[in-house]
């Protein structure tokens, strides 16, 4: 039996409604109905467009992500790094027209769109981790919420460790629309006892680690040669369980609706005898891969985040 259409979920029930979501999440119910309505080619055109307009137009986020472009990339021109945001920007628009056409995708169908690099390997490696689960290192890259609705549909559901977002009825969907295929998501406060329980029942565990954390949450690791907050959860949990890595990104094919799913090789972690020392060097480990994966493909990442945001101590505020 088909599931009801996610487009009719007009009442979500979410923990906390704050003043101006109602309004907020009926905008974003109306955008998702238009593109879910038209033709995927031409969805996809319209979302890069729309991206596009948000480029030129939204002046304070342009500015964050060319700060970060600058620290990222400071051999690039201006020029080069306008580039790049701009071509962010319509990866963004297009990301967004696709996750209104998931409810089309099933298992038949996702292999048009989604194909896996090296899928026998792929195969071999979920096929050696079955009895332990594994912990996916990943990243707000390239078509991020693709990433883990393709491996449900491909016999592989993810365990999905995220920060809700700020409008609790728009991640009421969102979340019920992951759910469709078989992602169970984890919410961030809770994650180190819920994705520990995950792995005890041998379950892909999928943690984007590309954020700024606080001081209190994150450890200080080069990120393009400059100290950034980041989560150590995916250090301790591999440490803890002794569960492996496994850096794991979709690529978007040029300007395409085509996607590679790429399994990088499996991060080795260091356990020595300072818990702490090594904590910080399995995180710069998993934070060099998503560095690599970003200086390979920058056109792919959410740059508007301020990841630079949280200073060591004595350090000044890069924005």
């Amino acid at each position: 039996m088909s599931q009801p259409p996610i487009i009719g979920a007009l009442s979500p029930r979410p923990q906390r409604v704050r003043r101006g979501d109602r309004l907020e999440f009926r905008v974003f119910l109306t955008a998702y109905r238009f593109f879910a309505r038209l033709p995927r080619d031409t969805a996809l055109r319209a979302g890069a467009a729309l991206g596009s307009a948000f480029y030129l137009c939204d002046r304070p986020h342009r500015r964050i992500a060319l700060r970060n472009l600058e620290i990222a990339f400071p051999e690039k021109s201006d020029a080069e790094r306008r580039d790049i945001l701009h071509c962010a920007c319509r990866n963004l628009g297009r990301t967004g027209a696709e996750i209104c056409h998931f409810e089309r995708l099933t298992p038949e169908t996702v292999g048009r769109y989604v194909r896996i690099e090296d899928p026998d390997r792929w195969r071999r490696e979920l096929a050696a981790v079955a009895d332990q689960g594994a912990i996916i290192l990943t990243g707000h890259f390239g078509n991020f919420e693709l990433l883990a609705y393709a491996h449900g549909l491909f016999g592989h559901p993810v365990t999905l460790v995220h920060r809700s977002l700020r409008n609790s009825l728009v991640d009421a969907v969102v979340t019920e629309l992951r759910n469709r295929a078989g992602t169970r998501s984890i919410r961030k406060k809770a994650a180190a006892r819920e994705a520990l329980r995950a792995l005890q029942r041998r379950e892909l565990v999928a943690i984007p680690a590309d954020q700024n954390q606080t001081r209190r949450t994150g450890v200080f690791v080069r990120f393009f040669g400059v100290p950034a907050s980041t989560t150590p959860g995916v250090a301790r949990l591999a440490m803890l369980t002794g569960a492996p890595v496994y850096p794991v990104f979709l690529v978007r094919e040029g300007e395409t609706d085509q996607h590679r799913l790429v399994v990088l090789p499996r991060v080795d972690m260091v356990r020595g005898g300072d818990r702490d020392a090594d904590v910080v060097e399995n995180t710069q480990r998993c934070t060099s891969v998503i560095e690599q994966m970003l200086r390979q493909y920058p056109e792919q990442w959410i740059w508007f985040h301020k990841r630079w945001r949280t200073r060591p101590p004595g350090e000044p505020a890069m924005y």
